[in-house]
């Protein structure tokens, strides 16, 4: 946690005294500005598929903290793609969508991370597990006729 203190004395009269602490994000490529006009659902997503490369590299690729450049190039595409996803926030997960947006070597390494760390969700992030689970179980809707914003 981090902590500032902003102490003002430049009058006798009235002096006050400011401490803000804040905890950085958790996440590590999501903007914070994007977050606050998302959908409740869009975030959770973002959030899973970030916590679920990071299990993936960290074990995979022995990362320390940081994605290897690899991993964090999936991670970009795989947030542009669900910046652009018809659905947003009536999406169903990745695996029943009817439409399959990702090319099919990013498809391919998706599913490799997701069947790494999928069963390990449940040990590091047992709420965005459960979240991830009950959203497979929607039923895919129809994409609205109104294009995603760019």
């Amino acid at each position: 946690m981090s902590c500032l203190n902003v102490e003002n004395g430049a009058s006798p009269l009235f002096s006050a005294r400011l401490i803000i602490c804040f905890d950085p994000l958790p996440l590590s490529h999501v903007d914070d500005v994007k977050l606050a006009t998302e959908h409740p659902r869009m975030k959770r997503e973002k959030k899973t598929i970030d916590a679920m490369v990071h299990i993936y590299c960290k074990n995979k690729h022995e990362s320390k903290g940081a994605l290897c450049p690899e991993c964090t190039e999936f991670l970009e595409y795989a947030f542009m793609r669900l910046d652009k996803c018809p659905f947003q926030e009536k999406k169903t997960t990745c695996a029943h969508c009817p439409i399959h947006c990702y090319q099919p070597e990013k498809r391919q390494k998706a599913k490799t991370i997701m069947r790494y760390a999928g069963p390990r969700m449940l040990l590091h992030h047992p709420g965005l597990a459960l979240h991830h689970v009950w959203d497979g179980r929607k039923k895919p809707e129809k994409p609205s006729k109104k294009p995603a914003q760019t």
